[in-house]
């Protein structure tokens, strides 16, 4: 762990870590803007993410959204990387309240990580519009279960959608509440592989009283100047142990 973040962490009793798409790119999940991201991918579809990744789309174009989402959202071989493993470690021993994540690929958890918000929701839970039943990523991924791409409930047949928060959907108000908790309550913030520029999510980091805000991004943000640390590099490389 970088010494600057290492000696706020030690002097901290409740660290919060707000993530965003820079946590993951680093298990090789792409974002959305860089060369290999989601923007990369719509050619075929002559789309923008935003569009594809609405839920009016979703609604009257189940069979495009589902080929789009099932090769451009679904990383089943994605492993979680140092910063993920490094934040679960932090939760272990007590320092870490909490992780807040604009990520719906469930790394933070399947790096040990207990206490999570993922703002967006997570692409491991789905669920029948029709009745409710869920069903886990393998089951939607599955042909057999689907009509042409889209996954079907085998209680009912009613059409089961990822637990995704699409555009023009709104964010869980349980999860959002939680969320503000966390961040009101920490003395530490860690902000890390985000922007910042995605709302309602990047307004959270308002809620923080702490004492230390900690910036950790390749490029700068908009709320660099509010922060107490400001470091301009990888995720991994700066929470992580240091070992190649």
């Amino acid at each position: 762990m970088d010494a600057r973040v290492k000696e706020v962490v030690e002097r901290s009793e409740r660290i919060v870590f707000f993530g965003g798409a820079g946590v993951s790119t680093e298990s090789n999940i792409p974002d959305f803007r860089s060369e290999s991201g989601l923007y990369q991918a719509v050619s075929q579809y002559g789309k923008s993410p935003e569009t594809m990744l609405s839920h009016s789309f979703f609604m009257n174009n189940m069979e495009t959204f589902f080929d789009y989402y099932k090769n451009n959202l679904i990383y089943r071989e994605a492993e979680p990387n140092k910063a993920h493993i490094a934040l679960a470690r932090l939760e272990e021993k007590g320092k870490l309240t909490a992780v807040v994540t604009q990520n719906i690929d469930g790394l933070h958890q399947k790096a040990g990580s207990k206490k999570v918000y993922e703002l967006h929701g997570s692409v491991l839970r789905n669920y029948c519009m029709e009745c409710g039943a869920f069903y886990d990523l393998d089951y939607i991924m599955d042909e057999a279960h689907c009509s042409g791409n889209v996954p079907k409930c085998q209680a009912c047949g009613g059409v089961v959608k990822p637990d995704v928060v699409l555009y023009e959907e709104a964010l869980d108000e349980d999860v959002i509440s939680g969320a503000v908790h966390a961040i009101s309550q920490a003395d530490t913030l860690i902000v890390g592989g985000t922007s910042l520029v995605v709302y309602p999510a990047a307004g959270l980091i308002q809620y923080f009283r702490g004492k230390d805000l900690i910036l950790i991004n390749k490029s700068q943000t908009q709320y660099d100047s509010k922060a107490t640390l400001v470091i301009n590099d990888s995720i991994g490389k700066v929470l992580g142990d240091g070992k190649e």
